[in-house]
Protein backbone atom coordinates (compact mmCIF):
# COMPACT_ATOMS: atom_id res chain seq x y z
CA UNK A 1 0.00 0.00 0.00
CA UNK A 2 1.51 3.36 -0.70
CA UNK A 3 0.04 7.15 0.17
CA UNK A 4 -0.97 9.10 -2.92
CA UNK A 5 -1.15 12.49 -4.02
CA UNK A 6 -4.91 13.41 -4.21
CA UNK A 7 -3.70 15.98 -7.66
CA UNK A 8 -2.83 12.74 -8.91
CA UNK A 9 -6.19 11.01 -8.06
CA UNK A 10 -8.28 13.98 -9.35
CA UNK A 11 -10.07 12.09 -12.32
CA UNK A 12 -11.02 9.37 -9.70
CA UNK A 13 -14.80 8.53 -9.23
CA UNK A 14 -15.04 7.96 -5.71
CA UNK A 15 -17.57 6.04 -3.91
CA UNK A 16 -19.10 5.65 -0.43
CA UNK A 17 -20.40 2.42 1.08
CA UNK A 18 -24.54 2.21 1.19
CA UNK A 19 -23.91 0.67 4.85
CA UNK A 20 -22.55 4.55 5.17
CA UNK A 21 -24.58 6.95 7.19
CA UNK A 22 -24.87 10.56 6.89
CA UNK A 23 -22.34 11.45 10.19
CA UNK A 24 -19.27 11.98 7.59
CA UNK A 25 -17.36 8.95 9.39
CA UNK A 26 -16.82 7.30 6.13
CA UNK A 27 -14.07 5.81 3.82
CA UNK A 28 -14.72 6.42 0.53
CA UNK A 29 -12.81 3.94 -2.55
CA UNK A 30 -11.97 4.65 -6.20
CA UNK A 31 -10.67 2.15 -8.85
CA UNK A 32 -7.83 3.27 -10.33
CA UNK A 33 -6.37 3.13 -14.02
CA UNK A 34 -4.43 0.11 -14.41
CA UNK A 35 -6.59 -2.08 -11.47
CA UNK A 36 -6.09 -1.45 -8.29
CA UNK A 37 -7.70 0.04 -5.47
CA UNK A 38 -7.15 3.38 -3.46
CA UNK A 39 -8.95 4.63 -0.25
CA UNK A 40 -9.62 8.41 1.50
CA UNK A 41 -11.24 10.00 4.27
CA UNK A 42 -14.77 11.24 3.18
CA UNK A 43 -13.98 14.23 5.84
CA UNK A 44 -10.65 15.24 3.69
CA UNK A 45 -11.32 14.42 0.35
CA UNK A 46 -8.38 16.81 -1.17
CA UNK A 47 -6.06 14.74 1.46
CA UNK A 48 -4.44 11.83 0.77
CA UNK A 49 -5.18 8.28 -0.44
CA UNK A 50 -4.15 4.88 0.26
CA UNK A 51 -3.29 3.36 -2.64
CA UNK A 52 -3.52 -0.74 -3.10
CA UNK A 53 -2.82 -3.08 -6.02
CA UNK A 54 -5.53 -5.92 -6.10
CA UNK A 55 -4.03 -8.26 -4.01
CA UNK A 56 -3.35 -6.30 -1.46
CA UNK A 57 -7.13 -4.66 -1.56
CA UNK A 58 -8.61 -8.26 -1.48
CA UNK A 59 -6.45 -9.37 1.62
CA UNK A 60 -7.46 -5.60 3.36
CA UNK A 61 -11.46 -6.24 2.68
CA UNK A 62 -10.76 -10.17 3.60
CA UNK A 63 -9.76 -9.18 6.77
CA UNK A 64 -11.76 -6.43 7.77
CA UNK A 65 -14.54 -9.33 7.15
CA UNK A 66 -12.92 -11.59 9.33
CA UNK A 67 -13.27 -8.62 11.87
CA UNK A 68 -8.93 -8.90 12.31
CA UNK A 69 -9.01 -4.58 12.91
CA UNK A 70 -11.47 -4.59 15.52
CA UNK A 71 -14.00 -1.75 16.08
CA UNK A 72 -12.67 1.97 17.15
Amino acid sequence: MKPTNRSAAAPLEWVKSSYSGNNGNCVEVAALPGGGRALRDSKDPSGPALAFTNAEFAAFVAAAREGEFGQA
